[in-house]
Formats: C-alpha cells, sequence, structure tokens
C-alpha cells in the first residue's frame, strides 16, 4: 500500500531517512511549518525539483506530490519545547476525563442496562431496540462526521472551535439530564433511546473537534505524551465518576438509598451530567499556545458540495498518499478489536472464567487503572520511537495474549491475562491519535478526524460478528476470544506497511499534501 512514486529519491538527515519530493504550485499554505516557541505558521522556500535519473511515472506529471518540510527532520532532533502546554494541556485533558460521564454511566455501565433491564417490556425486545438506535446514530456519524470535519476547517472556521465543541457538548449534557425523566415503564423506552442517539451522535461530532485542537496543543516531539494524557484522563475519570456512584447509590447496601425502582439511576445520570458540565468549562476557557493552521479555503462551501468535494479529495487521497488512506483503514479494524476487549471482558469473566459480579467491578476498576498507566507511557514511548512501533508491540502483545487466554481456565488465569490485556489498550488508542494528527496537513485536521470516525463506524462490526460467529461454530463462549484475537491480527498485518512517522515530528509535519 503506498508504493513509492518513481519522482521520488532518498537522503539521510540527521541519521533518519526523509523523502523528498518534487514541488508544485499550491496554495499558499500549502508549504506552510510550525514553528516551535508557538509563533505561529511560517513558509519554507521551496526546493528544487530533485532529478532521479528517472521516468516519471506514466500518467502523472512531474512534482505531484509535496511533503510538509520540517525543522524537526528526526527522531534524533532534540524534542524540547520552548512553549510551557501544562495549564492547557490539562483545561483539553479535563474534557476528556468528564466526557467518560457519557461513555462510562451512560452507554456502558449503568443507562443502558437500565433501559434493557427495567425500561423495556423484555431484555430480548430491549436490546434489539437499543441496538437499533445505537446503530442508526452510527449510521449518521459515519455519513456526517467527515464533511462537518471538513466544513470545521474552512478558513476563519478553526478559531471557533472551542465554541463548536461547547455547543455539541451542551447537547450530550442535555441529553444526559433529561434521561432522569425516564421511568421504568415500556412506554418510556422511545425517549430513553431518542436521547441516548442524539446525544451519541453530537458525542461523535464533538470529538472530532476535541482531537483536531491536538493541533494547537502539541508542541515538536509531544504528540504523544499530550495524546496519551487526555486518553488516560478519560480512562481515570470514567472509573472514579462510576466508583462514586456505585458506593453512593447503586451498591447492594448504597450510603443513600431512594425508594422505588430506577430512582437511583435517575439520579445517577443527572450527576453524569453536572460532571459533564463542570469538566468542559476548562477547554472553553484556555488559550492554546500555538496559533490556529491556515484555515483550507477549498472547504467554505455549502453541504452539497462539500460531500462533492470530499469524494475528489478521497480519489486523489487513493493516488497521491495511500499510507493515509491505509491507515485510516487498518486503525478502524484494530480499534474495533480494542473496543471488543472492554466490551466482552466483563462477559468472559463472568461466563468462561468463573468471576463473581463484584469481582467484574473491581476488574473493570483495575482494568482502566491500568490502561491508564499504559496510555502515558506509550505516549512517552511515541515521542521518542514513533507512534507506529508503539501501536505495532502494543497489537502483537494483545494477540499474543488473547491467544494464551483462549486456553486458560480460572479467575487468576483471567486476572493476568486481563491486566496483560488492559496494558496494551490504552498506548494503542492514544499512538493512533497522535500518529493522525502528525501526517493530517495543516487546515484539513477537522476532515481527516471525521473520516477517523467514520471509518471506525464503517467496520464496528467486525468484532461482535466475529465474536458471535466462533462462539456458533465451537459451541462454547471462550471462542469468541479467537474472533477479538483475528481481528487485532488483521489490523496489525494491514499497519504493517504504512509508513512509520518520526516520534520528534509534531502535529502536521508529516503531512503529504493531497
Amino acid at each position: 500500500m503506498g508504493t513509492d512514486r518513481a519522482v521520488a529519491h532518498d537522503r539521510v538527515v540527521h541519521g533518519a531517512t526523509e523523502r523528498h519530493l518534487p514541488r508544485r504550485p499550491a496554495a499558499k499554505w500549502a508549504n506552510a511549518e510550525r514553528s516551535d516557541g508557538g509563533a505561529g505558521w511560517r513558509a519554507v522556500p521551496r526546493a528544487p525539483p530533485a532529478r532521479t535519473g528517472r521516468p516519471p511515472v506514466r500518467g502523472r506529471a512531474p512534482g505531484r506530490r509535496a511533503r510538509y518540510r520540517s525543522r524537526v527532520s528526526s527522531s534524533t532532533a532534540s524534542p524540547t519545547p520552548t512553549t510551557r502546554i501544562g495549564r492547557p494541556l490539562a483545561a483539553w485533558a479535563a474534557w476528556d476525563w468528564g466526557s467518560a460521564a457519557f461513555n462510562h454511566v451512560v452507554t456502558t455501565f449503568v443507562f443502558t442496562v437500565y433501559l434493557t433491564g427495567s425500561v423495556a417490556a423484555d431484555e430480548a425486545s430491549g436490546s434489539s431496540a437499543l441496538a437499533t438506535a445505537i446503530s442508526v446514530s452510527g449510521v449518521l456519524v459515519a455519513l456526517v462526521a467527515p464533511v462537518y470535519g471538513q466544513r470545521s476547517d474552512a478558513a476563519g472556521a478553526e478559531v471557533g472551535r472551542q465554541r463548536r465543541l461547547g455547543w455539541l457538548t451542551a447537547v450530550v449534557i442535555l441529553c444526559t439530564a433529561l434521561m432522569a425523566f425516564v421511568a421504568p415503564a415500556p412506554s418510556y423506552l422511545w425517549w430513553g433511546l431518542l436521547m441516548l442517539g442524539i446525544g451519541t451522535f453530537a458525542y461523535e461530532l464533538a470529538q472530532v473537534e476535541y482531537n483536531a485542537m491536538i493541533y494547537r496543543l502539541a508542541p515538536p516531539g509531544r504528540t504523544g505524551r499530550v495524546s496519551g494524557i487526555g486518553w488516560a484522563a478519560g480512562y481515570v475519570g470514567g472509573i472514579v465518576l462510576l466508583l462514586l456512584c456505585f458506593v453512593l447509590f447503586l451498591a447492594d447496601t448504597p450510603v443513600i438509598a431512594f425508594e422505588g425502582e430506577g430512582t437511583a439511576v435517575r439520579v445517577v445520570v443527572l450527576i453524569a451530567a453536572v460532571w459533564f458540565a463542570v469538566s468542559t468549562i476548562p477547554v472553553l476557557r484556555m488559550r492554546f499556545p500555538f496559533p490556529p493552521p491556515p484555515g483550507d479555503t477549498e472547504a467554505a462551501v455549502g453541504w452539497l458540495a462539500s460531500y462533492k468535494l470530499l469524494v475528489r479529495r478521497l480519489v486523489r487521497l487513493y493516488h497521491e498518499d495511500r499510507h493515509l488512506l491505509g491507515f485510516l483503514v487498518s486503525s478502524a479494524i484494530y480499534r474495533d478489536g480494542l473496543t471488543a476487549v472492554f466490551t466482552f471482558g466483563g462477559v468472559l469473566a463472568a461466563g468462561t472464567f468463573g468471576l463473581t459480579p463484584g469481582d467484574v467491578i473491581v476488574f473493570a476498576i483495575v482494568a482502566n487503572v491500568v490502561s491508564a498507566l499504559g496510555a502515558v507511557l506509550g505516549g512517552w514511548l511515541d515521542d521518542r520511537v514513533g507512534p507506529k512501533i508503539v501501536i505495532i508491540v502494543c497489537l502483537a502483545a494483545l494477540v499474543v495474549t488473547a491467544g494464551g487466554m483462549l486456553f486458560a481456565s480460572g479467575p487468576t488465569a483471567f486476572w493476568i491475562g486481563g491486566t496483560f490485556l488492559s496494558l496494551f489498550v490504552g498506548p494503542a488508542q492514544a499512538c493512533s491519535r497522535s500518529y493522525l494528527a502528525r501526517i493530517v496537513p495543516p487546515g484539513r485536521e477537522g476532515e481527516l478526524f471525521g473520516l477517523y470516525a467514520t471509518t471506525g463506524r464503517a467496520v464496528s462490526f467486525l468484532a461482535p460478528a466475529l465474536f458471535a460467529l466462533f462462539i456458533a461454530l465451537f459451541g462454547a463462549q471462550r471462542w469468541g476470544i479467537l474472533g477479538i484475537g483475528l481481528v487485532l491480527l488483521l489490523g496489525l498485518a494491514t499497519l504493517i506497511p504504512i509508513r512509520a512517522v518520526p516520534g520528534a515530528a509534531a502535529a502536521g509535519q508529516a503531512a503529504v499534501r493531497v
């Protein structure tokens, strides 16, 4: 995937290989580079076309591709930034901390369980309705996210990214709070599913804005750590809120008990809404350490024209930067496997390895803490050896561990294997975001992170389908592990041909203009 063009030639810069290709006239921001000290983006003098002694590729004029030039040209360059990012990083990560209220309390552990178990007429019909609502929301995200992100990149729109994040987050918070009106009766099921669907849609679009902010936050040599800290904040924030809610309201003998079925859950969703709202305030008030990249002048068009532009760019992306397109596909596959590790972990813990419900909750806490530590460590390694190496090591470790758990039994085996799995999930997720941030051209971060969301939604059926298929084929729940392992292995195999980027590169500094 992404074979080298005949016009390319390699040279060694400071001990690392860097591809230099002939350039073509382009928009004024095409050769922009980021200043380490926060001074902004500046133009780089155009280099003369390289002489390769080989004929150009048929059907393509010489100088079609151009790489953004960067002063950070190898992983051996000093990564020390001159701009302090402590406060803005803490403010940015606080949103991830707060958003875990929606992920953990609403969509995973509390509200969806309440919908299917207490609100619906029976668990089977409730589960079917829940799956339908989530599927519809996912399809809408897949259709809208890339164009929404593209329009957020339009010239002049970048400065409004915090405002748009605030409005989308407000929608999520409002939907979460309105879930408190869902009483334990089948007539309220439609309202709960509607709030869940709208909230999920708004949350996914908010993630596009949030991820794109890393462009203005991470200095050279710190992109991996910034992404890792954000992921870690999400893991820890979610488990802290879930633990508080469990002890105070949801335990068999809670500290604060309520009369009436479902009252505790309805109080918890209100607390989750307040938690998310308070955690969002810092990111809305913070000042970025770096100015915005140049806007995408092509994206300042109507919605229908935006879809046409997206199609043209995808075709161009296929011809000119298959590594970026390949990464979007590869990451979608293995990210589905990473999600399945947590989605089916509790089911396997109880059904195959014999953990009690209480033990499953304790393991969920431990798993999230370990994943948070892994995300921080992975981000640190990312900035030293590059994100691709970290992702490959994590995926390989996950595949090997899953293979071992396939033939293991007993609670002790699950605790050992499950902890190892959790350790490698966090770094793989964090480094995937930092890899994409480095290879996205300046001014197109929203569009590409929108495609990142779309491709993830497009293959989100893969791991659950293989999990169910292998259980049906072999007649035992443990064989579902094989399905998850195969998805991770497929993601690993498709990632290997993708080009690596140096850990010292800042956001956008390893981009190829298409």
